[in-house]
């Protein structure tokens, strides 16, 4: 149980510092983790529905699957730095380096949380209403794309300590994935084309759909959120393979 209760606590000073970290020597401070995706929704608000004018193309449906993308993608390629960005203690303190990740992943969960008001406030002035199952879904969602983005990034934070190319493989790598994976397009259209194999071969696929039912419709598609568990669990399972393969080696590398 001290163990437990260490592991907490040690997580909790780690991401206040990331929290702290993130926002040092601004004036807005904290307001800022409200206010981008504000910004970044009214941007997409803008193009889609008032410039672009294009048809088929849903704004609702974009933003509710943007944010938890854009949760993901930051994790992953801020994943690269944080075991390289705390070289220093790694060198002089004795502590789980996987704290560093869960603390840098919690970092960007805590601003996906703090968009979910932005998505209800678009959403009621569009003429749709949360439901009361968010209460459940939602964190259910949180914790299945918590588990994979934290395997994820376990694995891609070693593995650049030995390979720095990563750093730039991860960039290209998640630009790529980005338009292969639901969040620009309905997974309808996938269907009729033949291509609804994408959403069992792409681990984000079930994920974003998830997201998408959950906000626009108040229903999660049990089978999708068992998929995605199943990646999560796997993605979990060997990104802590990787890490405790290679722990020993982060003081003598970095």
């Amino acid at each position: 149980m001290s163990r437990v209760r260490y592991y907490r606590d040690l997580v909790g000073v780690l991401l206040v510092k990331e929290l702290k970290l993130r926002y040092k020597l601004t004036v807005l401070g904290y307001a800022w983790s409200v206010l981008h995706p504000l910004a970044f929704a009214l941007v997409y608000f803008l193009v889609i529905n008032r410039v672009m004018r294009v048809g088929g193309v849903d704004f609702l449906s974009i933003l509710v699957t943007m944010f938890p993308w854009q949760w993901f993608q930051n994790s992953v390629t801020a994943s690269n730095n944080f075991f390289l960005g705390n070289c220093t203690l790694i060198k002089k303190v004795c502590f789980p380096r996987s704290t560093l990740v869960l603390a840098g992943v919690l970092n960007d969960a805590v601003h996906f949380v703090a968009s979910i008001p932005v998505i209800v406030i678009f959403m009621l002035l569009l003429g749709t209403a949360p439901a009361w199952a968010w209460l459940i879904q939602i964190p259910l969602l949180v914790a299945i794309q918590l588990a994979f983005t934290l395997g994820l990034a376990l694995a891609v934070g070693t593995t650049n300590l030995f390979f720095r190319d990563l750093e730039r493989m991860t960039a290209i790598v998640t630009m790529l994935w980005f338009f292969a994976t639901p969040v620009l397009f309905r997974t309808e259209m996938l269907v009729p084309a033949g291509l609804e194999w994408m959403l069992y071969v792409n681990p984000m696929a079930p994920l974003i759909e998830c997201w998408r039912r959950v906000f626009l419709d108040g229903v999660l598609p049990l089978r999708l959120a068992a998929l995605a568990a199943a990646w999560a669990a796997l993605a979990a399972w060997a990104g802590a393979r990787i890490y405790r393969h290679h722990e020993w080696r982060f003081a003598e590398i970095v």
